[in-house]
């Protein structure tokens, strides 16, 4: 079955789509937007509770198998079929493009609460200059925060007047970013974000590594626990890590890579992306806990009585070390600066999701799908997350839109791909046609099998975990959790799948030629690979055997 034919309305007409100038442009925004919060508030923690030092290897075995598979598998989708997730999975196979609105959605609900992190950190990089909360980190963050927690939590319009203030400035820079388009908003914003979120946590590292207590800090995260590589638990943790952190299978990699030019090296910049990510989570690591080694130091008690991760880290347990560090107004600012930095450029990508399909649908030119998409969203974060229901909201949210959004989100494009469709084979030639590093049948039993396993038991894993948990969630109420938590992400599939029935336009991007005026490769054949022919100058060109 070939690809869709243009519609006589818009023969010969070329898709409007913007594009990255070159590789390092790419390059940039995609480390920019796989370098977020999760790698400074996350991954510390998580090597810490899982064997330390020895959590570094099922970690790279995660990387190798399953984190670089799978953005290999987004690069391929996107930059073969050019475009956002609903199109490109459409033109990949008709049937499928509910996968790729299931991905807009789940990107449209992590924008949503995203932005109110963005928020938090804005506000407390300048409470870092004067130490606004005192002694008592976690009575004041309840107290600017005004949060309803536990049992308390429930529908609140309630307004917090100083976390609205920042969250329409951060929507306010994202819309401006984003209405700038592909390379001059978003590829450029992360050329200069990134070298600095390096430099500054460089020196937030470097500062911290001085501070009295840090090498107890940097002995308890790194001394191996060896037993601990004989319990799944330990290596479904480490895939988990990967997974979420290199932003793959939300449909985030799949677009940026629809901007590529053609001839680019697919898989040379995926090897970039995946270290450059892995290597700045073990440089927070080194960062965090020297810092945390330093408060157990300070407050006399043991390391482990001191970890934390998320929120608890960031606003309660940073905030203490500020106050009690030499020079704790530069830690401060260097630290609540990085995550404004990491989480602006997560942001910018995780909405290009959404303007991306958007823009395709309707064939809208860059600043109206930016105002249509950004408006609203900024309007329904301020409106749900500027109130005391905000820190609950969030936490229902992020715990069902990553647990049971993206992993089974990526649960069924794997199985769908490698079993249903069986488009591995053209997948690999496409990304083998300029890829530097050529993949062969471990991308083929890594996409095909380990992931597929790995995110089955994730998914099991948490499933039963939550149903078996003595109280609720957090002990949020019980209908609060079924209402944004398992309601919500059932919802997600089901409109995905309506909006998958939508007929798309005359003049949506779907019925042109991609950007450079070429025309969209075929649907895949099931199970054959691409024929290479000596004339075949782009990938695109490449047709399956029959």
């Amino acid at each position: 079955m070939s690809a869709p034919s243009p519609s006589p309305a818009v023969a010969g007409a070329k898709a409007d789509r913007g594009a990255f100038s070159g590789r390092t442009a790419f390059i940039f925004a995609a480390i920019g937007s796989a370098v977020g919060l999760g790698n400074i508030w996350r991954f510390p923690a998580v090597a810490y509770e899982n064997g330390g030092g020895a959590f570094i290897l099922p970690y790279l075995i995660a990387l190798l198998t399953a984190g670089i598979p799978l953005l290999f598998l987004d690069y391929a989708v996107g930059h073969r079929w050019r475009g956002s997730a609903p199109a490109a999975w459409r033109r990949f196979r008709r049937w499928t493009e509910f996968i790729g609105w299931w991905q807009v959605l789940i990107a449209l609900i992590i924008a949503l609460y995203y932005a109110l992190i963005l928020a938090w950190a804005t506000n407390y990089t300048f409470f870092s200059l004067d130490q606004r909360w005192g002694d008592d980190p976690d009575g004041f963050f309840g107290e600017y925060t005004q949060a309803l927690g536990g049992a308390d939590a429930t529908i609140s319009f309630d307004v917090v007047p100083a976390v609205l203030i920042s969250l329409v400035i951060v929507w306010l820079a994202v819309i401006v970013v984003m209405a700038l388009g592909v390379q001059k908003g978003i590829a450029a914003s992360s050329i200069v974000f990134i070298p600095l979120l390096v430099v500054m946590f460089i020196i937030l590292v470097v500062r911290a590594l001085f501070l009295p207590g840090a090498i107890d800090g940097l002995d308890a995260l790194f001394k191996p626990h060896w037993a601990a590589l004989l319990d799944p638990t330990v290596w479904i943790a480490a895939y988990g890590q990967i997974f979420f952190s290199l932003s793959v299978a939300f449909g985030i990699m799949l677009t940026y890579s629809s901007y590529l030019k053609k001839k680019t090296d697919l898989t040379g910049s995926g090897l970039v992306v995946g270290f450059a990510n892995s290597g700045f989570e073990i440089l927070c690591g080194i960062g965090v806990f020297s810092a945390l080694g330093f408060m157990a130091q300070a407050q006399g008690v043991a390391i482990d009585e001191v970890v934390a991760d998320g929120v608890g880290l960031a606003f309660i347990a940073f905030p203490t070390i500020i106050s009690e560090a030499p020079a704790g107004a530069l830690i401060g600012v260097l630290f609540f600066g990085s995550l404004v930095l990491a989480g602006f450029t997560s942001l910018i990508s995780i909405v290009e999701v959404v303007i991306a399909a958007i823009q395709d649908k309707f064939g809208f030119a860059r600043i109206p799908a930016t105002l249509s998409v950004c408006i609203p969203l900024a309007v329904v974060s301020t409106a749900l997350f500027s109130t005391t229901m905000g820190l609950p909201l969030l936490d229902v949210l992020d715990k069902w839109a990553n647990e049971y959004g993206i992993v089974a989100a990526a649960l069924v494009s794997t199985i769908i791909v490698s079993y249903v469709v069986r488009g591995l084979p053209t997948l690999r030639d496409h990304l083998n046609h300029q890829g530097t590093f050529r993949i062969r049948t471990w991308w083929l039993v890594c996409v095909g099998g380990i992931a597929p396993i790995v995110l089955g038991a994730s998914l099991v894993l948490s499933t039963i975990e939550l149903l078996t948990a003595a109280g609720t969630y957090e002990d949020y109420p019980g209908w609060f959790v079924l209402v944004f938590g398992w309601l919500m992400a059932i919802g997600l599939v089901v409109v995905a799948i309506g909006l998958s029935l939508i007929p798309w336009p005359a003049g949506s991007n779907l019925h042109k030629d991609d950007s450079d005026g070429d025309p969209i490769a075929p649907e895949v054949v099931a199970g054959k690979g691409l024929v290479t022919t000596p004339e075949a100058a782009t990938p695109h060109e490449l047709r399956s055997a029959r």
